[in-house]
């Protein structure tokens, strides 16, 4: 009782729709309920949906100077209040503020990418392409497009791909996670701010229900979607029998290879940071640590050491890490731990019962350091999404490569080396999308396009850079001749260039 009701945002508006039933918001670090966040019925995303597309002929027909004028205002805005967005964004998540504002930072350069528009719609034209006729191409908006984001970045993976979709002449429904609601609407307050129309940007909350109206309502054109596998294939197969285009980005077991001629120290930081940070709920995390050759011993060991010094607490009073978004998820990456350790793998930094800084009722898992892991175990085979490294140990890099190869999520992966030429053949060999060279989380800045291979993505376009910008818009091709009033007769033959 007394607690926030969460609403949908619906043409420039805040509404509680039907408010047929609600889902509690909690504060992972201290268990207790903030809000109620309101559950969409298939009306109130029809309703969401009709906004959308009521706005987007006037908002397709707006200039581009117009368009970019209001993106520059929102990007500066952003910018000026971003802390309050990272504050809304620790309540509901868990994340160290720190973290929270590096996210919103990251989607910031996606809004800023967006504010060259103009330049990347650009089409071609060829002039007198047969005798008195040219030819040009154009890029136009698809109509109203549908995000479906996760809890774990509900400031930044929406922010891959509104910016774009509403550069590009777009109108743009966003269900955000039921887990973390807050900074949908937060940002649609503040696009209404920087003059963005009505209806353009919509904010529709929910669960499946809203899901799978998004994805079967004749008016949504596209959907993008990042997630689990199994929701990805489930979203992707839905979403594309029903006509539409779909971009769904998947799980990931993100694999991070070090050589033995490797900065060992910089690897041990490195998988620190990879394999912790956010307490490991990154799509990006390193959860899978493959030492090659004889370095095992060693490099666990300096793992361990600053695994130990880390500070787990609430996010707000200077932690390292934060907890983990609910307790069911807390609990479930526990059990993952437990198996592991029943499996023979060695619990070398146990998070468990970690010491916090924070309430006891918080959703607490330390930062968890397991050896000698194989690849038969759950720990290994399943995407875990908690602060959990496994270190498996390998002889030979031709060993690691095919552990990489041989896995079915192709997310991101890493190498760490001083040897070029092992690097140069490991960036060439791997089936991964996003690789990093003594890089240990290669998310791509935003110019180029973020998106994995294998089971980490369903469809053939990734998010953001110029895969964003040609999934949210259709080309035409427009042929034409001027001539003076005589014309050339009657000819039934097929056109030809002449």
């Amino acid at each position: 009782m007394g607690t926030a009701v969460i609403p949908h945002w619906i043409a420039g508006a805040r509404t509680p729709g039907s408010a047929a039933s609600t889902a509690p918001v909690t504060n992972p670090a201290t268990g207790q309920v903030t809000g109620d966040v309101v559950l969409a019925t298939e009306a109130d995303v029809d309703t969401a949906v009709a906004s959308a597309a009521a706005a987007f002929p006037a908002w397709r027909d707006t200039s581009l100077a117009k368009r970019t004028a209001v993106l520059f205002r929102f990007r500066e805005l952003l910018d000026a209040r971003k802390p309050e967005l990272a504050a809304l964004i620790t309540a509901e998540h868990g994340k160290v503020l720190d973290d929270a504002l590096g996210e919103v930072s990251r989607g910031q350069e996606v809004v800023e990418f967006a504010c060259g528009i103009p330049h990347l719609l650009k089409g071609g034209f060829t002039e007198n392409a047969s005798t008195g006729v040219d030819v040009h191409s154009v890029h136009q908006p698809l109509g109203p497009v549908a995000i479906i984001s996760p809890f774990n970045f509900p400031a930044m993976v929406p922010m891959w791909f509104f910016p774009v979709a509403i550069a590009c002449g777009n109108t743009v429904v966003l269900k955000p996670s039921e887990k973390d609601p807050s900074a949908a609407l937060w940002i649609a307050q503040l696009w209404q701010e920087a003059g963005l129309p009505d209806g353009v940007f919509t904010v529709v909350q929910g669960d499946k229900v809203a899901v799978d109206r998004l994805l079967d309502h004749p008016d949504v054109k596209s959907v993008s979607f990042v997630g689990s596998t199994p929701i990805a294939r489930y979203v992707y197969e839905r979403g594309t029998r029903a006509g539409k285009r779909v971009q769904a980005l998947g799980g990931a077991k993100n694999h991070m290879v070090v050589l033995p001629d490797a900065d060992l120290d910089l690897a041990a930081d490195a998988a620190v940071n990879a394999g912790f940070g956010s307490a490991g709920e990154r799509c990006m995390a390193i959860s899978a640590l493959l030492a090659v050759g004889g370095i095992g011993d060693d490099l666990v060991a300096r793992i361990a050491e600053r695994a130990r010094t880390l500070r787990t607490g609430d996010g707000t009073t200077g932690a390292d890490m934060g907890p983990l978004v609910t307790q069911v998820h807390r609990d479930r990456v526990a059990s993952y731990v437990d198996a592991g350790e029943e499996a023979g793998a060695t619990v070398v930094v146990d998070g468990r019962g970690v010491q916090v800084e924070g309430a006891a009722e918080g959703f607490w898992l330390g930062p968890t350091l397991l050896d000698h892991v194989t690849q038969g175990m759950s720990v290994y085979t399943d995407e875990i999404f908690g602060p959990v490294l496994s270190v498996l140990r390998v002889d030979s890099y031709d060993e690691a490569l095919a552990l990489v190869n041989g896995n079915q999520y192709g997310n991101g992966t890493a190498i760490f080396t001083n040897d070029g030429g092992a690097a140069r053949r490991f960036q060439n060999e791997v089936e991964v999308g996003m690789i990093g060279i003594n890089v240990p989380i290669p998310v791509p800045m935003a110019y180029y396009s973020f998106g994995g291979w294998k089971n980490s993505l369903f469809g053939d376009s990734h998010a953001h850079g110029l895969d964003g910008v040609h999934f949210f818009t259709r080309s035409k091709v427009v042929t034409t001749r001027w001539l003076d009033p005589s014309h050339g007769g009657v000819d039934l033959g097929f056109p030809q260039n002449a």
